[in-house]
């Protein structure tokens, strides 16, 4: 199982942060069931068998520093967290769609990224830091050599800052299809992260099936609207290979193809 958390926070009412007491409560929950947390490139080399946990950040907000990390480490659970790198370089407020409402307001200060010695900090205890782009765009609705720009200068930053290599990609608002997929291969990655945002989502869970894409692992997403019950249900083996049938996978696939044509 893969899961996506953003922010972390208590007081931002974002539907992206989540507070780390809910934070805390969803891990132990998972742990307490047997799944063994593992970085999410660990479970994709190691195909661990039985019941694996990795867990995500998306946008590399300071708040994941500040709150999540000592929840996480607490429970010895490590994580892997997507830079959009030009906001880290930069040490901008993040501002793509969904998260400028909050320039300007009381809540501004948690649009901040962390820089990238912390990132390095987080690498020094067992975190892995992979590629969200440059800049955070819809990588759909960039042309070809844009969105190669996106993800392999992105991935330069992150090996270069991080002097390990880049080899995981998260589509920034879960948007792709085949040609963005083709695209982010040839950029040199070995996977692509997206988030279980459609009615019909890939088969796929680590670890991996045989059958599956690795260009899109499926996440699933966690925001501060779902209440316990609904985690309960995001998180059921039963109801996400349900969810899983080749069935959906077919309808999902024909959806990609016909947006890539």
């Amino acid at each position: 199982m893969i899961l996506c958390y953003h922010g972390v926070s208590e007081r931002w009412p974002s539907d992206f942060a989540v507070s780390p007491r809910r934070l805390e409560r969803h891990l132990r929950f998972l742990l307490g069931r047997g799944y063994r947390p593992v970085t999410l490139g660990s479970a994709l080399r190691e195909r661990p068998r039985g019941r694996t946990l990795a867990v995500s950040f998306d946008d590399a907000l300071r708040s994941v520093l500040r709150e999540a990390e000592p929840v996480l480490s607490r429970m010895q659970v490590p994580a892997t967290v997507f830079v959009p790198t030009a906001y880290v370089t930069a040490q901008a407020p993040v501002a793509w769609e969904g998260m400028e409402k909050w320039r300007g307001t009381p809540y501004e200060q948690e649009l901040a990224c962390m820089t990238w010695e912390e990132l390095r900090g987080l690498r020094d205890v067992g975190w892995e830091v992979g590629s969200h782009t440059r800049t955070h765009p819809d990588l759909r609705t960039l042309e070809d050599g844009a969105a190669a720009a996106e993800m392999t200068e992105s991935r330069r930053e992150c090996e270069s800052e991080m002097q390990r290599s880049c080899e995981l990609l998260a589509y920034p608002f879960s948007s792709y299809d085949g040609r963005v997929k083709r695209i982010a291969e040839a950029s040199g990655y070995e996977a692509a992260a997206i988030l279980d945002s459609r009615i019909a989502i890939p088969r796929q869970c680590v670890p991996l099936l045989p059958d599956s894409d690795p260009f899109e692992l499926v996440r699933t997403g966690v925001y501060r609207h779902d209440s316990w019950g609904r985690f309960l249900a995001k998180t059921s083996p039963a109801a996400r290979r349900a969810r899983s049938t080749r069935l959906l996978q077919m309808a999902i696939r024909n959806d990609i193809d016909r947006v890539s044509d």
